[in-house]
């Protein structure tokens, strides 16, 4: 876990330093957890930037997971209290884990469909034409199972009037793909930022196929298990709104973020890493609406729909956004920038969602 703490040696500190110490030693502890995404960095940036520190937040970050599974079973082993996850949520909450989604770390409250960091990334030679994508029926195609990028392949399918069964779908994770790409194992993959920028600059001949598009709406929350919940709600606000802090940080300075995220995610160069952010911070949005329960429901729909999952259940039951609703009345500057929530997609104190 990487943390930052102020450490204090020596009988003859600075009395700074001791006070520093002092109140290192009073803050509330939390581990936190992430995964290899480029969507993921406000939570480090928080850490870097002081953030946390300045919550009174003393917060270690597990090494990045490759994917949201990771992260879920990380989470449930005790390594990390509260995660960054989407899609695996779901899986997760039908196998019996008592998971509850309090803000996003990456999706859009104000609109239906957000997701601009995921792209279709075809190699040279693959017959994909980005001009008809009924062309992918027949080809190998690479996702994580599970996750966003598995329901963004799905959900392109669908628009090109394609079933799943017409084309193969090969589970791997996406720190992966570029390799299994260059290697022609795969025909394409679907991918977030940033391995499809990646793939485009190491894979000679490899072309983007789609880029985002809004066929899905993202699916990318802070999660943790509802026991801890009940019992942690003054640290989950000021938890929410260092982050929040770091997202607007982020989106006001989007290339100094790409630096932070190249010490969090192996191997990234910084021109990947500021591709990738301005696509990124198109939906670094931590507030929720009702967009944001309806991307859950509509995930688990197309899932249950396609026969990816055996069962659906109440997104309602999986969402507690008083904590969010709080740091958004409280400290509303922290938004300022961001778009309005449509009147009709706010939420309060009771909300129900109907699909």
């Amino acid at each position: 876990m990487i943390t930052r703490r102020t450490m204090v040696t020596g009988a003859l500190a600075a009395p700074g330093l001791a006070a520093a110490g002092a109140k290192a030693q009073t803050m509330t502890k939390l581990k936190a957890g992430m995964v290899t995404g480029i969507d993921q960095i406000g939570l480090p940036i928080a850490l870097e930037r002081g953030f946390f520190e300045k919550a009174d937040l003393d917060v270690a970050i597990a090494r990045p997971y490759a994917t949201g599974v990771d992260a879920l079973n990380a989470l449930q082993a005790g390594e990390s209290e509260i995660v960054q996850v989407g899609v695996p949520m779901i899986g997760a909450v039908l196998r019996g884990m008592d998971l509850v989604a309090l803000g996003n770390y990456s999706g859009n409250a104000t609109q239906r469909g957000s997701d601009a960091t995921m792209a279709l990334i075809a190699r040279d030679g693959s017959g994909i034409d980005k001009a008809n994508l009924a062309s992918l029926k027949g080809k190998r195609i690479a996702a994580s199972f599970g996750t966003i990028n598995h329901l963004y392949i799905l959900a392109l399918l669908e628009k090109a009037g394609l079933a799943p069964s017409d084309v193969t779908l090969v589970n791997t994770p996406p720190p992966d793909m570029t390799v299994a790409l260059l290697a022609r194992g795969i025909d394409a993959f679907s991918g977030w930022d940033p391995w499809p920028i990646v793939a485009l600059k190491d894979v000679p001949g490899s072309y983007e196929v789609a880029r985002g598009g809004n066929v899905i709406a993202y699916v990318g929350f802070n999660v943790a298990l509802r026991p801890w919940i009940e019992r942690n709600g003054p640290t989950i606000e000021k938890f929410l709104a260092a982050v929040a802090e770091a997202d607007q940080w982020m989106r006001k300075n989007p290339k100094a973020a790409a630096q932070v995220a190249t010490r969090w995610i192996p191997g990234l160069k910084a021109d990947i890493a500021e591709a990738a952010m301005e696509f990124n911070i198109q939906q670094a949005d931590r507030r929720l609406s009702a967009n944001n329960y309806r991307a859950l429901w509509s995930a688990v729909d197309r899932l249950h729909r396609l026969g990816f999952v055996r069962a659906t259940f109440d997104v309602n039951k999986h969402f507690e956004p008083r904590h969010i609703l709080k740091v958004m009345a409280d400290k509303p500057a922290l938004f300022a920038d961001l778009p309005p929530i449509p009147a009709d997609a706010a939420i309060g104190p009771g909300f129900v969602f109907a699909p």
